[in-house]
């Protein structure tokens, strides 16, 4: 026989209290914050995240994370439209995205290009010097044309001294093997593409030659680096995992399976495209992130972009590159 409580019995009394619990639960499992929207698109140092992915860790991490694929200017497209809380792109790219309204902050490099991206010569062509007087295509006022003049400046040329011809970064390879251009400029696969192309083609100029010329960043939209801190946080403690895993010859060649299975490669194919890549941790980024000139830091990298990007009329007016960059995330993310 139950126990009565002013005629009521103390099970349904107890049941009755718990009510207001219960709701409290339910609207708060309604209102929970929605996943973490990332952009990202087919780049080593993007593909990497695909560990993660794979073998739960932001799970693991506590935090909810959407990773959306795209094809790379579609995924910046996505960005400025707001349809994604963040995006991996270029520094460079990013300025140009928030030039165009979608603004970021940068809280994480995830590498930087390490030979991947190319100025390839025909046969015979040696060096940049050799191209003195000849027409080289590229991409104006995308990261190859860029790495095509920091190049001739090493070398002690203008861009006057060779003849710019324009064309999309995907047909390069039809440009070379054409014989109109002495170069083109590239990135991979499109940069291997261009070689196979045209036998004896081979590159006089990459970027392992400037290291930090070209950072590849994990931007983020404003609103939600400041409103969910801490999340972010976590997705950016998960990448140095992410990094350990790739770099870890005992676990590397499990990573490089995942990541050549994302974009269609078999892991021998894939392990080169891998290597022009170089993967930065916490503590490179760390490095990255103080403020100096040139480009061992993404400040110096970022003001260099800049000046190139308002030089080519990629956009008019300088951007605050100080105002895209947020270092808090690394250097507290230990």
């Amino acid at each position: 026989m139950s126990l009565k409580i002013s005629g009521v019995s103390l099970k349904r009394w107890i049941a009755r209290l718990a009510l207001p619990a219960v709701a409290l639960l339910a609207s708060a499992t309604a209102y929970a914050a929605p996943p973490l929207k990332i952009g990202y698109s087919d780049w080593p140092g993007w593909v990497a995240w695909q560990v993660a992915i794979d073998k739960g860790w932001f799970k693991e991490a506590g935090v909810d994370v959407s990773f959306v694929w795209f094809d790379y200017s579609a995924s910046m497209d996505a960005f400025a439209a707001g349809k994604i809380d963040a995006v991996t792109m270029t520094n460079g790219d990013a300025l140009v995205t928030g030039a165009g309204g979608g603004k970021s902050k940068m809280i994480m490099l995830t590498d930087y290009s390490n030979g991947n991206d190319m100025i390839v010569g025909q046969p015979g062509i040696k060096s940049l010097k050799d191209l003195k007087g000849k027409k080289v295509s590229v991409e104006m006022g995308l990261v190859e044309h860029l790495l095509l003049l920091n190049g001739l400046k090493k070398a002690g040329m203008k861009e006057s001294d060779v003849t710019l011809v324009n064309a999309k970064t995907n047909e390069m390879p039809q440009m070379l093997s054409s014989g109109g251009v002495a170069a083109v400029g590239a990135w991979q696969p499109v940069s291997g593409q261009s070689m196979k192309a045209l036998p004896g083609a081979r590159p006089i100029y990459t970027s392992a030659d400037e290291p930090g010329l070209i950072y590849d960043v994990l931007a983020v939209n404003p609103a939600s680096a400041a409103s969910r801190r801490a999340d972010w946080q976590k997705v950016v403690l998960v990448w140095d995992r992410v990094v350990s895993y790739i770099n870890d010859p005992k676990t590397q060649p499990d990573a490089v399976k995942i990541m050549s299975a994302r974009v269609g490669l078999t892991p021998q194919a894939y392990l080169p495209l891998l290597k022009g890549t170089k993967l930065l941790s916490l503590a490179d980024d760390r490095k990255a992130f103080q403020k100096a000139d040139g480009f061992s830091s993404l400040y110096g990298s970022s003001k260099i972009a800049d000046d190139f990007n308002v030089a080519n009329g990629v956009y008019k007016t300088h951007q605050d590159v100080n105002s895209y960059i947020d270092p808090s995330f690394v250097v507290t993310g230990h």
